[in-house]
C-alpha cells in the first residue's frame, strides 16, 4: 500500500513492490493475480470498508459534523509521521492514461460513494430543518470532496497539519448558517 501511494499506481513497478513485500515474482502472482489486484486490495486497505465509513458519515450528529470529520480525517492521514504526504487515492491515478482506466473507476467508485453518503446526509439534515431548504446537497457534498482532494495536492507539496486545518475551518464556514450558529468551525483545533 505504501509503495502504491508513494508513486501511484502505474509508476510503481512489480519489483518495487515484490522488493516491499519481501516476496517473489511467483509469489505476488499466486496470492493477487497481478498488479492491479494487489492494488484494489491496497486501496480496500487505504479506504476502510465502505459501510463502516458511510456509517460513520449517517450516525454522525449533522451532516456538518460528518463533513468536518472526513476532512480532519484526511487530513490526519495526509501528513501522518509514518505514511507517505498525501493521499493514495489521488496519487495513485494522476496521471490517468488509457491503461488505468479500470483503476482509476475503482479509484472514482470509492470517491463517489463518500460523496453519495455524504450528499444523502445532507438532504437528511434539510428535512429535519437543521439546513436551509435552499441548499444545495450535491454542491456541498462535492465542496467537500473537492477540499479533501485539493488538500492532498497541498499535503505532497509539503504543507503543514496546522495549514490543512486551517484550510478545513475556511470550508467549513461555508457551510450554511443554520447550521454555523450552533456549531463552529473554529471548534478544530489548529496546531503548526
Amino acid at each position: 500500500m505504501l509503495t502504491f501511494w508513494r508513486h501511484g499506481y502505474e509508476t510503481t513497478s512489480v519489483a518495487e513492490l515484490i522488493a516491499a513485500m519481501g516476496v517473489s515474482a511467483p509469489s505476488l502472482y499466486t496470492a493477487f493475480g497481478d498488479k492491479k489486484q494487489l492494488f484494489l486490495e491496497a486501496m480496500r486497505l487505504y479506504a476502510g470498508d465502505p459501510e463502516d465509513v458511510g456509517r460513520a458519515i449517517d450516525d454522525a450528529p449533522t451532516a456538518y459534523q460528518a463533513a468536518r470529520d472526513l476532512m480532519t480525517a484526511a487530513v490526519e492521514t495526509y501528513t501522518g509521521e509514518a505514511t507517505p504526504r498525501g493521499c493514495l487515492l489521488a496519487s495513485a491515478t494522476a496521471s490517468g492514461s488509457a491503461d488505468s482506466a479500470d483503476v482509476q473507476e475503482a479509484v472514482a467508485n470509492v470517491r463517489r460513494g463518500v460523496d453519495g453518503r455524504l450528499r444523502t446526509r445532507i438532504e437528511r439534515d434539510i428535512q429535519h430543518g437543521v439546513l436551509p431548504l435552499g441548499t444545495q446537497a450535491a454542491a456541498l457534498a462535492g465542496l467537500v470532496l473537492a477540499v479533501m482532494q485539493g488538500m492532498s495536492v497541498l499535503a505532497r507539496d509539503g504543507a503543514t497539519q496546522g495549514s490543512l486545518l486551517a484550510i478545513v475551518q475556511a470550508a467549513l464556514r461555508a457551510w450554511p448558517a443554520m447550521v454555523t450558529s450552533t456549531l463552529s468551525p473554529d471548534s478544530l483545533i489548529v496546531s503548526a
